[in-house]
């Protein structure tokens, strides 16, 4: 039986700053992305010069925090903030929503588009298949915290989380690091690499990724304060997944049949 280390959350403070492992795999996730992003720029054809890539993580950055945590406390956890409204602005007790992050990011770059006069969809193109790395990242986080922990299972490969209790449960944090950071990098990136219908990347983007969070959601433990939204098995996860499945489809159609007009 696999019992989950005991990791400290805090990775290393520096006088009264206390850096989390959390925090920090964030900050790796956006350091790649602008790595990424830049050499891509780089390639002859891009479209794209360096700095305009600097100022496309960065927006991208910004609207993904405060889309994430505004869309954890609205989806998940609704109740606690008509109590305390201030809880919104506690990020540093944890919470972030990747649906919502996805909605704060898209207004963001909304924005940073029209500053560059491209189409919004151009823009995000560029920045679809660099996301990957953060969000592998990001559960990396989820697992060092010992959080978001997978349902009761007797797989070998179950684990104990200490704070869930004394059963084994699956790994559901690794499950996501392997579908939505890994392999949704390698399919987004290699996809990307030759010329697409404006569109195409950001729709399979969203496809792909809400068919994985559906998929890893039947590993996933139900948030405790929501559990089944209906039917003993649909979760909040799934419910926000499913537009982004339908989206990323419409989104594709729809590439593929401009450019073959």
């Amino acid at each position: 039986m696999l019992v989950h280390p005991d990791i400290d959350p805090v990775a290393f403070s520096i006088g009264p700053v206390a850096v989390r492992w959390y925090g920090l795999m964030y900050l790796i996730g956006f350091v790649l992305a602008w790595l990424l992003g830049r050499y891509r720029a780089s390639r002859p054809g891009s479209g794209w010069t360096p700095q305009q890539v600097d100022d496309l993580i960065f927006h991208a950055a910004l609207g993904g925090i405060l889309g994430g945590r505004v869309g954890y406390v609205l989806f998940y956890n609704f109740g606690a903030f008509l109590d305390n409204p201030l809880m919104l602005f506690r990020i540093w007790e944890g919470g972030m929503s990747f649906h919502g992050g996805v909605l704060g990011v898209f207004i963001a770059l909304g924005i940073y588009a029209r500053s560059l006069r491209r189409g919004f969809f151009e823009v995000t193109d560029f920045l679809m298949p660099l996301i990957p790395p953060g969000l592998f990242f990001g559960r990396i986080g989820n697992f060092i915290n010992g959080e978001l922990w997978g349902r009761v299972s007797d797989a070998p490969w179950a684990i104990v989380f200490p704070v869930a209790g004394p059963l084994p449960r699956h790994p559901s944090q690794l499950y996501e690091a392997a579908l939505e950071g890994i392999i949704l990098f390698l399919l987004l990136w290699f996809y990307s690499a030759k010329p697409r219908p404006v569109m195409a990347v950001s729709g399979l983007a969203l496809l792909l990724y809400g068919i994985f969070r559906g998929v890893v959601e039947f590993f996933r433990e139900p948030d405790a304060h929501l559990g089944f939204i209906a039917w003993d098995w649909l979760t909040m996860g799934q419910l926000l997944s499913l537009p982004m499945i339908l989206a990323g489809l419409a989104m594709l159609g729809w590439a593929y049949r401009r450019q073959s007009h």
